[in-house]
């Protein structure tokens, strides 16, 4: 899954990155892999989870952008391309950008292109099917973007501490660094319609003892991340006119704050 994910960014990216890869334990080659293939790494001996792994991967950046990418994921052709003409458009750091999954089993979430069936593994992927319904395809952007591929200045993911290192192994650390921010004052959270990934779908999520993300979220915040995802960031909302996203009404709040109270006790 990892050499298919980096074969897809070097074959299929219209930019030059640099390529940061977290190797948890390592186990199956990987670590080995990496050295030999001269890519910068960070390394835990056990399974740290990505709020960890962000962290430190961060730390080797060189650049002042950062793309978050998981490894089950294959890019589509020039996937970054509007992902850095639209960064390029800011003149400040405060936003938050993504691109659009494409995925093979069905979907709830409006953001996300599914059911389109490619293969579920490296072994079934459907390549050349692939990057022609990617050529064709036309998504219009949207509001919310909080999930990878993920884009965000380095300076303000610094600003916010990175991710949360008490929601590892990962689970809802998307809302809450998406929420740390929104506290800190970003605004322009916007998924691009134009860059393209295919999801395999969480081949390694079921191998880990999940944190109940979703209670911690509730206590944390006060809310819950269904209602910050659907209320505040207007996730899967096509973009008519690009606007600022602006906070919910206080009846909606108070109403939030009850629903994260309940979550937070008997979750």
């Amino acid at each position: 899954m990892l050499k298919l994910c980096i074969e897809a960014i070097q074959m299929n990216s219209f930019f030059s990155h640099q390529i940061i890869l977290h190797i948890n334990e390592g186990s199956d080659g990987s670590l080995e892999w990496a050295r030999d293939k001269g890519f910068d790494y960070s390394y835990s001996k056990q399974n740290a989870g990505v709020c960890y792994a962000m962290n430190a991967m961060v730390s080797l950046a060189k650049n002042p952008f950062l793309l978050y990418l998981n490894d089950d994921m294959y890019v589509c052709k020039n996937w970054d391309k509007p992902l850095m003409n639209r960064a390029l458009q800011f003149d400040h750091s405060m936003w938050f950008i993504s691109g659009t999954m494409i995925e093979p089993l069905p979907s709830s979430s409006k953001n996300v292109v599914a059911p389109f069936q490619f293969g579920q593994t490296p072994l079934d992927f459907q390549k050349e099917k692939l990057d022609a319904f990617a050529a064709q395809l036309k998504i219009q952007d949207w509001y919310g973007a909080s999930w990878p591929p993920s884009l965000v200045p380095k300076e303000t993911f610094l600003a916010v501490g990175g991710y949360s290192e008490e929601f590892s192994p990962g689970m809802y650390s998307d809302p809450d660094f998406s929420m740390k921010l929104w506290k800190l004052g970003v605004r322009d959270f916007l998924g691009l319609g134009a860059s393209l990934v295919y999801h395999f779908r969480s081949h390694t999520t079921g191998r880990v003892k999940k944190n109940n993300g979703r209670k911690q979220f509730a206590a944390k915040w006060g809310v819950p991340s269904s209602w910050f995802y659907k209320s505040v960031l207007k996730m899967g909302t096509p973009v008519n006119q690009y606007s600022q996203l602006k906070n919910p009404g206080l009846f909606s709040r108070i109403f939030a704050g009850f629903r994260a109270i309940i979550i937070a006790k008997l979750s």
